[in-house]
């Protein structure tokens, strides 16, 4: 599994638990650090700098969430989708370094092998909608 795809899936984690629990990520991530065997992974940088980056900008990525996620709300949507959709709409709108199609391939890879069979589908339309707004508003 590629490094990037490793941090994704441990941010993914991360969400998630600071999801079903109702916590904060960075609190969560603090937590989930201290449980990481020493020395460190490389691709653990990156996860840090995907859950900090969340975390900061959750309200306006849930909000672009909302608003493309036609005929569903955050709150129905499954827990790993919606966290799937935070990681990859983050790295749309705050990450340059990765191109807008990666971070859609990514999200809806992790989905196939993690969640619902519709769940593939439901991402790449959501996402595909929020990386043309991003473009326009780049």
């Amino acid at each position: 599994m590629p490094a990037r795809r490793k941090a994704r899936k441990r941010a993914l984690d991360v969400l998630y638990e600071a999801d079903l629990r109702g916590m904060p990520p960075a609190q969560v991530l603090t937590t989930y650090l201290d449980r990481i065997a020493r020395p460190r992974p490389d691709h653990l940088d990156y996860t840090v700098r995907l859950v900090e980056g969340i975390g900061t900008h959750q309200d306006r990525i849930d909000e672009l969430l909302a608003s493309y996620a036609e005929g569903w709300t955050i709150e129905r949507m499954p827990v790993v989708d919606r966290n799937l959709a935070r990681i990859a709409a983050y790295e749309l709108l705050y990450v340059d370094e990765i191109d807008d199609p990666v971070a859609i391939s990514e999200a809806v890879e992790l989905a196939k092998q993690m969640s619902t069979d519709d769940s593939p589908r439901f991402l790449n339309g959501i996402l595909g909608r929020i990386a043309e707004f991003a473009t326009r508003h780049a």
